[in-house]
C-alpha cells in the first residue's frame, strides 16, 4: 500500500474514531468544548483530540482508533500513548488552560480507545479515566 494511501486511510479511521468518541462521551453526559485544539503560541506541539467537561472537571481526551481483520487479533491502540506523547499533551493542555482562563479548574487526561473490525465494522470502545498525573 502506498504511503499516501496509508496516510489517507489513517486519517479516515482517526476522524471516524474521534466522531465516535464524541458521540460516546456525550452519551455519558460530557460537554464537548473543543476538538483538535492546537497550541497557538510557541513551538507547535501537536493537538488535543477532544477537550470536554465532565461535571466541574475539564477533561483532555486522547483518542486512538485502529482497524483489524478478524483472525489477526485485535490491535492495541494504547501502545501508541507513550510517555513522550503524554508529556506533549500535558504541555498543550497547559496552553489551553492559560488561553481559556481555566487555571482554577481541576482537570484530568482520559483515553478513548476504539478498535474497528475491517469487514463487519464491529467496534469496541474502551474509556480510561485519569491516564496521566
Amino acid at each position: 500500500m502506498g504511503l499516501l494511501r496509508r496516510f489517507h486511510l489513517n486519517n479516515v479511521v482517526g476522524n471516524f474514531g474521534e466522531d465516535e468518541a464524541v458521540t460516546y462521551l456525550r452519551s455519558l453526559g460530557y460537554r464537548i468544548l473543543d476538538r483538535n485544539y492546537r497550541n497557538l503560541k510557541g513551538k507547535a506541539l501537536g493537538e488535543l483530540d477532544i477537550v470536554a467537561q465532565d461535571g466541574q472537571e475539564l477533561v483532555f481526551v486522547e483518542v486512538k482508533a485502529r482497524t483489524y481483520s478478524d483472525g489477526q487479533g485485535e490491535p492495541l491502540p494504547e501502545e501508541s500513548i507513550t510517555r513522550e506523547k503524554l508529556r506533549r499533551l500535558s504541555r498543550i493542555a497547559e496552553g489551553y488552560i492559560r488561553e481559556h482562563g481555566k487555571e482554577l479548574v481541576s482537570y484530568r487526561f482520559d483515553a478513548v480507545l476504539i478498535t474497528i473490525e475491517k469487514i463487519s465494522l464491529r467496534q469496541d470502545i474502551r474509556h480510561f479515566k485519569s491516564i496521566y498525573l
